[in-house]
């Protein structure tokens, strides 16, 4: 059952002028929806269709035990960087971020944040999240801040984190997880909600029920972050060596752990691997210095920058292998350049709103790794995301380049990712995807969030993605018939991620 607060909250509605009436044009219906084509598709086809969330960083614990949250900070603000980021680009002091300051005075800080935020996502997504969950529709600020935190709090118990996946009909939620994590909360959510779906997404997708699958996302990142001080390196390798029920002592048997936990992922219904890299280095593999490298560092000797990129190159090709002998998928997120204020990282740690998009280069690399997958038949199905966009067309036509017979999108270029998940991004994604690649293919979008109420971001996504095709409609680019442009829509909402990623489930059209 869900857990409600033990202790009643105090009503905090500020001594503030009379509340302005809602401005009917804000968010209305047709936002983004620029033609009657685009309303068609958005309100016939996209709106009611339920959400496969391809990657996000969700609690499986909070999911597992069906959170309620204590209060609209708990909720909105405690794990979500990209609100931290907005807030210190506010001056507010890191006490009312991360720190310890009272939940109430956190919440008028974010709501201070909020009126300076126009033209950025947050703007949009914070208050599309009140009206789709709370049914709020003044604007956040710090006039309004008192009414909304009571209503919000007020309401609170009633949306525990199932209740929350049920309202936004999220039907698959693929968290991110180390492969030292035992997956305890998968297997007692499974245990919770039962078996449902069919069991082969690669037919017609039939049925769908109401209940949200969560299916863990192998993240071994872990194993090649070598510029750490050796101890934290062998700690996690500790930890996944005991996963295993083995010692990790050198690249064979960190390897043969990586595999045996990929195995016990996959009996959790994971499909797929995650990477997040600043960039796939141009060399070829060097197994045998590779090997030398983790002895070192079993041994205490920190590894150089050169000898964490051999090791990198080990870890991801044996996720591609293994990736391929289960028939899952590879993603990779490339371009993030992680942790650049050292103030920060010492204050709060790591992923705390200070990373950055890089300007690596990333063609060779990328295009040396895949091509070698390719040539020993080890090239699974694989998504590439970029972080800084001047990399897009490239991304767009290398994916592009790699294919096999009898399987779609092979490796495609996939949703606008981190910086680039507002309208504008959105847009100049769609646009590249459709006029480069294949849109038809296209698995849509994802959250990439920490936060359950992100998943309006996906809203936003199927509005701009119905608008771009009404567009071409009203250009006469594109023949107006509906049937066949709302399936192509669907597709890219849901059933392309379903069959892409194997997910065991169904959906009607």
């Amino acid at each position: 059952m869900p857990r409600q607060s033990e202790k009643p909250l105090k009503r905090h509605t500020m001594n503030a002028p009379e509340l302005p009436a809602p401005n009917t044009r804000f968010l209305h219906d047709d936002m983004l929806l620029s033609t009657e084509a685009a309303r068609t598709l958005f309100h016939e086809h996209a709106s009611s269709a339920p959400i496969v969330d391809v990657h996000n960083h969700l609690s499986p614990a909070e999911i597992a035990e069906d959170r309620v949250w204590e209060t609209i900070t708990d909720l909105w603000l405690g794990d979500d960087h990209y609100k931290w980021k907005a807030m210190r680009l506010a001056g507010f002091d890191e006490s009312l971020i991360t720190g310890a300051a009272d939940p109430f005075d956190k919440f008028v800080a974010w709501a201070e944040t909020v009126s300076r935020s126009i033209r950025n996502p947050l703007y949009v997504w914070t208050h599309l999240e009140l009206r789709r969950v709370f049914g709020i529709d003044l604007p956040l600020n710090r006039s309004t801040a008192g009414e909304i935190w009571d209503e919000t709090n007020r309401q609170l118990p009633s949306w525990s984190a199932l209740q929350l996946l049920k309202h936004f009909r999220v039907r698959v939620v693929a968290t991110t997880d180390d492969p030292g994590d035992l997956l305890a909360h998968h297997a007692k959510h499974a245990a919770n909600v039962g078996a449902s779906g069919t069991t082969d997404s690669s037919t017609a997708i039939t049925a769908i029920t109401a209940i949200t699958a969560m299916v863990p996302t192998f993240r071994p990142d872990a194993a090649h972050r070598l510029l750490d001080d050796p101890t934290a390196w062998n700690a996690w390798a500790k930890q996944l060596g005991a996963s295993e029920r083995t010692t990790v002592t050198n690249l064979t048997s960190l390897l043969g752990a990586l595999t045996s936990s990929y195995a016990r992922f996959a009996a959790h219904g994971c499909r797929a691997s995650d990477h997040g890299l600043s960039t796939i280095p141009d060399r070829p593999r060097d197994p045998a210095t590779a090997d030398r490298v983790i002895r070192s560092v079993v041994e205490g000797q920190p590894a150089s920058e050169t000898e964490q990129e051999i090791v990198l190159l080990e870890v991801i090709t044996l996720a591609a292998q293994l990736a391929t002998a289960n028939d899952s998928v590879m993603q990779l997120h490339l371009g993030p350049l992680r942790n650049v204020s050292p103030r920060l990282l010492q204050l709060v740690g790591r992923d705390a709103g200070a990373d950055v998009m890089n300007d690596s280069r990333h063609a060779f690399g990328l295009a040396r790794f895949l091509g070698d997958l390719e040539s020993a038949g080890t090239l699974p199905r694989t998504i590439l995301y970029n972080l800084n966009p001047a990399d897009n067309a490239m991304f767009a036509t290398l994916a592009g380049a790699f294919s096999r017979p009898g399987v779609k999108s092979l490796v495609q270029w996939g949703p606008p990712w981190w910086f680039n998940d507002h309208e504008e991004g959105m847009r100049r994604q769609l646009d590249d995807l459709s006029q480069i690649g294949q849109l038809a293919g296209f698995v849509g979008m994802l959250t990439d969030s920490r936060s359950i109420l992100s998943m309006t971001r996906h809203e936003l996504f199927r509005r701009i993605l119905c608008d771009a095709i009404g567009r071409d409609v009203e250009a006469g680019l594109v023949p107006d018939d509906r049937e066949w442009l709302g399936a192509m829509v669907r597709d890219i909402c849901v059933a392309n991620a379903v069959n892409y990623f194997g997910f065991p489930i169904g959906w009607s059209h």
